[in-house]
Parts: C-alpha cells; sequence; structure tokens
C-alpha cells in the first residue's frame, strides 16, 4: 500500500509521495503503471519528497514522468512540492526554504496556501548545457524536423527546452512537430518542446509538449524557458504573464546575470492509496 497526494498546478498534475522517511522504491514499471490514467491514478509527473542530499537544503524532491523515465526540473511541481510542505507543517507561509531538485537548489517562498513563487535559478543557453548539438551558441538556430526546417530557441532551465514561435507555423503544425522536436537526435536527452504565441510585450500564449509525459495543461519550466528566449531578443518586458491552456504563470526576469522567477498555484485535489500487485 502506498499513500499519496494527488496535486496539480495549472492542469499539470501530479501525484506526490512522502519519502521522508521510507526511501522511494518504485522501478519503472511500477511508476508506469502508477501513471496509467485508465487503470492506475494518473499525473504528468510524480513527485518524491525525500531528505536533502545537499546540507543547504531543507528537502529533495525526484521527478518522474508518465514513461518512468526521471526528469532534471518541473517548475510546476516544485510549487506543489512547497504547498505539500506547507500543509506537512515544514513550510511557513512568508518563509524562503531552499529545496533540492535532481538539476540542483532552488529558493521557494509561499505567497499564500495555494500561491508560490521560485527562483528558478539563471537560464541557461550554452548548447553543452542543454545539452544541444550546435557549433556555436546563439539566439536561434535552424533545425530540421520531420521534413521541415524549423526556426528554434534552445535553453535549459534545469531541463531542456526548444522554442518555437508558433505565429510562424501552418495550422496543426505544433501537433505534429512537438513529439518529433522531443525526440530530436540533436537534443542528447530529448527536449520539451514549447510553442509560443507573442501576444504584446507582457503576454505570452504557450503549449508544451513534455519529453516522456506529451502535451501537458501547463509547463513552468517550458513558460519560464519561452519567456528567457524572447527576453534575451529583447522581445518583451522584465514581467510577464504566460497563458497556458490550464492557466497563467507569472515569469519575471531581468535578463543575463540574474535569476529567474516563476509565480503560480498549486492545488491538492485527493488523498488516495495506491494498492500495488
Amino acid at each position: 500500500m502506498l499513500r499519496f497526494s494527488k496535486m496539480h498546478g495549472l492542469g499539470n498534475d501530479f501525484v506526490v509521495l512522502d519519502c521522508r522517511s521510507t526511501p522511494f522504491a518504485l522501478d519503472v514499471a511500477g511508476i508506469r503503471a502508477l501513471a496509467d490514467r485508465r487503470t492506475g491514478v494518473g499525473f504528468d509527473q510524480l513527485l518524491s519528497v525525500e531528505p536533502a542530499r545537499d546540507p543547504a537544503c531543507a528537502y529533495y524532491y525526484g521527478i518522474w514522468n508518465t514513461d518512468g523515465s526521471p526528469s532534471g526540473q518541473c517548475g510546476n511541481g516544485v510549487r506543489c512540492v512547497a504547498a505539500w510542505l506547507h500543509r506537512a507543517g515544514a513550510l511557513a507561509l512568508g518563509e524562503a526554504v531552499r529545496l533540492e531538485s535532481p538539476s540542483g537548489p532552488v529558493t521557494v517562498r509561499l505567497l499564500a496556501a495555494h500561491e508560490v513563487t521560485v527562483d528558478m535559478g539563471e537560464p541557461a543557453f550554452e548548447p553543452a548545457r542543454i545539452p544541444f548539438e550546435a557549433a556555436a551558441e546563439a539566439d536561434g538556430y535552424a533545425i530540421e524536423v520531420d521534413g521541415a526546417t524549423v526556426q528554434i530557441g534552445a535553453v535549459s532551465m534545469g531541463n531542456p527546452h526548444a522554442v518555437v514561435m508558433a505565429d510562424t507555423l501552418a495550422e496543426g503544425a505544433p501537433e505534429r512537430l512537438g513529439p518529433a522536436l522531443s525526440t530530436h537526435p540533436r537534443f542528447a536527452e530529448g527536449t520539451n518542446a514549447g510553442f509560443v504565441q507573442h501576444l504584446d510585450r507582457g503576454r505570452l500564449r504557450l503549449r508544451v509538449h513534455e519529453r516522456g509525459a506529451g502535451w501537458t495543461q501547463a509547463c513552468g519550466t517550458g513558460a519560464c524557458a519561452a519567456m528567457a528566449v524572447l527576453r534575451r531578443r529583447g522581445e518583451v518586458d522584465e514581467s510577464v504573464r504566460v497563458e497556458l491552456p490550464g492557466g497563467a504563470l507569472r515569469i519575471d526576469w531581468r535578463g543575463p546575470g540574474h535569476t529567474l522567477w516563476m509565480t503560480g498555484p498549486a492545488a491538492f485535489v485527493f488523498e488516495g492509496e495506491w494498492l500495488a500487485d
């Protein structure tokens, strides 16, 4: 029997496991079984709350996709972890706490019981850090996808992202290009593919096909990546509202040399017990 919390951030949904005193023990088959929306619980990502490896951090959180593969970061997920810790009595309102993700530490602060702001670190544009195959760092890259040449921005927010301006694509193209970009060989570890519309200097609209999970209602790191790519090009202001199918996030980034902040909601759905075979 495995006790869990079902949560979501703007429809990007999670199963959260309390592994603070009991080690995480699910294998890939177990994660996939739990992820099945017909015969399991269903989620976009599985999150485990564990003791920190880094003594400078309060807790560690692990992230797994529906296919059982690990993920380095999840923006909506870290907000849910913060809200979960608050409900567990481990995080006070207004308190800034350092949490450890698979890709490194982040700082979270609860603005309200279900509203969290997160220091996501500085976006990484160097191809080797994404990782992305390119001769040199650039604001944009031409990439061959499904028989067509597509212009993308590439950045890491603790996980890799390809950002495509949806305004330049034919109707229906994202549905075809999203899965192809997510597994493109120039991204050695796969990538999240974001398709963004530039509404004005303070507002973007975004859809994201996540590696290992598919199309989601929201992607926190995807919203950060889209804003970062356009901010670096000088096309948006330092505070941007990013509208996703499940709702909106606020992304704040002054530019290179500064960390990026994401603010948005986290919600509890239900508590349950998984009776694994």
